[in-house]
């Protein structure tokens, strides 16, 4: 009898049917009910014959509900279920810190931290008994390395890299705008300068991906004659050669035809009627030292403005074959931007999300401290990315080796993302990540535009007040000694004992093993990515 309970909703429909509609006959708004009864027969009899979800099978009508609530579990967890110090992946504390910032509005918290002190992991900065006051909160650094001409002073805090087709036009025109009246950069993402990126007037950063979109010829190879006309835009203040990024270091892409619209062709220069490809690597260099005359030629080609790459690190030793070209050549980058793993605005395949790829601290100590022991960090600024929304995480990167921090998400929560995670679905609720112009339209670009540049000035206010703090003048003087964290409970360290500035030169000197880096040092070559060896 219990193996029948299971179609016990689908016989009541078909029963309500046929008793609404022969009551019809003598109360005949009652046939409106008997309409709904019956349609959801016939969803019962479609459940019945279908053949691929077994639940729908053994469960007609009703089992439609599992499905429903599976939809909306995470607006659930996020709304209901999730505490405050959550990280799925922003916490509730995370993003209501950005939104209060971008709303201009009270951001202080009553009644103490709720973070676990005690915990292993917990982490802070040391302040000081003579704290300073710094009036200016407008925190720049210059990017440009000896050979450029044309260098770059940019703010502590820009927008990372994120394309118009992966973001909405009215979300990228926000964003840029925001930028503008902020004076901070923009930077495009692989999909090329946007109209959008355009009419903002802010302040580019115009990355060039493996498919050198806005800059290709016809086969999707890298176009010198174009490349230097959008350089040539004052617009553009520097160029980014994209060689990985965090959410799926090592992957290409596709961006089909049917999802291409006239505004992201014009954008990409691509035709309307073939799918999108982007490589997983870079065709107009192969080796290292091809990588060093790639640079050489865009500086040369923009007329002397900022050139770097951004790169998530894998492989080390593939890193310090590119430092061993620029000493082959003395060719530099002007700055190398790290992407740790836990970048994510781009969907990528959950193995790669999770287990692809060294996050951001690791990486960024690691490029640091590579290009001290070849006395060539003078030369090079670096950027940090990945998950860096308020002012302990930029002074946290700063300390650690970085001179300025990218944050594409901070950003997204700024034009009003609240975490649905449909970024690739082109259902987002707020019009931040899709085309559907619709959906879009929710998304008034003057209103968010000012919460932008909100969010900006107000981290850089907290930032500016968490330096002073500590007793310095400006944030990029916080070093690792400034950091403290608990390695486990009761047991707390210095950021200079785990993520140590190496010496100026060590890897020259070869005096220096400790973890690992001379090791690799002697494997890595100028004339190959490839490996002498199995070692990484």
């Amino acid at each position: 009898m219990s193996q029948w309970i299971r179609f016990l909703t689908f016989a009541l429909c078909v029963a309500f049917t046929l008793i609404f509609a022969i009551a019809a006959v003598w109360v005949s708004w009652l046939g409106l009910l008997a309409l709904v009864f019956a349609g959801l027969t016939l969803v019962g009899v479609r459940d019945m014959l279908q053949t691929k979800h077994a639940i729908l099978r053994n469960y007609p009508v009703i089992g439609h509900i599992r499905f429903m609530l599976e939809d909306i579990r995470p607006e659930i967890r996020q709304y209901f279920v999730e505490s405050d110090e959550d990280e799925v992946p922003f916490s509730r504390e995370g993003r209501a810190i950005v939104y209060q910032r971008a709303k201009n509005v009270e951001d202080k918290r009553p009644f103490g931290t709720k973070q676990r002190v005690n915990a292993a992991g917990y982490q802070w900065l040391t302040h000081s008994i003579q704290p300073r006051r710094i009036e200016n909160k407008d925190f720049r650094v210059k990017i440009g390395g000896p050979a450029c001409t044309q260098p770059y002073n940019a703010s502590l805090y820009n927008i990372s890299a994120m394309s118009f087709g992966a973001l909405s036009a009215n979300a990228i025109s926000a964003l840029n705008k925001g930028a503008k009246k902020g004076g901070f950069a923009h930077d495009t993402g692989e999909g090329g300068i946007s109209r959008y990126h355009r009419e903002g007037g802010g302040d580019l950063i115009f990355e060039i991906g493996t498919g050198y979109f806005g800059v290709r010829d016809d086969e999707g190879n890298f176009d010198p004659e174009k490349f230097a006309k959008v350089a040539a835009d004052d617009q553009v203040k520097m160029i980014e050669i994209k060689l990985s990024q965090g959410a799926k270091p090592g992957q290409g892409g596709m961006l089909p035809a049917s999802k291409i619209s006239p505004e992201i062709a014009e954008a990409r220069g691509v035709p309307m009627d073939k799918d999108c490809i982007s490589p997983a690597s870079h065709s107009a260099f192969s080796t290292p030292l091809e990588m060093m005359a790639f640079i050489q030629q865009l500086r040369e080609l923009s007329g002397g403005k900022p050139v770097g790459f951004k790169l998530c690190i894998g492989h080390r030793r593939e890193f310090m074959c590119i430092v061993r070209a620029m000493l082959e050549t003395d060719i530099t980058p002007d700055f190398i931007v790290i992407d740790g793993k836990e970048g994510g605005t781009g969907a990528a395949p959950l193995e790669f999300a999770n287990h692809m790829g060294m996050p951001l601290v690791e990486g960024l100590t690691f490029a640091h401290n590579t290009l001290r022991g070849v006395n060539l960090r003078d030369r090079i600024a670096i950027g940090a990315s990945g998950k860096l929304i308020h002012a302990f995480d930029i002074a946290k990167a700063l300390a650690l080796g970085a001179d300025w921090v990218n944050s594409a998400r901070g950003f997204m929560f700024a034009v009003g993302c609240i975490q649905a995670q449909a970024c690739h679905t082109n259902h987002c609720p707020t019009g931040v990540a899709t085309q559907d112009p619709r959906r879009q339209r929710a998304l008034v670009v003057p209103d968010k535009a000012e919460r932008v540049y909100y969010f900006h000035k107000n981290t850089l206010k907290a930032l500016g007040d968490m330096a002073g703090a500590a007793g310095l003048d400006h944030p990029s003087s916080f070093l690792p000694h400034h950091l403290m964290m608990r390695e486990k409970e009761r047991n707390m360290v210095t950021g200079e004992e785990i993520y140590p500035y190496m010496p100026e030169g060590f890897l020259l000197r070869e005096d220096d093993d400790r973890f690992g880096y001379l090791q690799r040092w002697r494997r890595a070559a100028s004339a190959s990515f490839a490996p002498f060896d199995q070692g990484v």
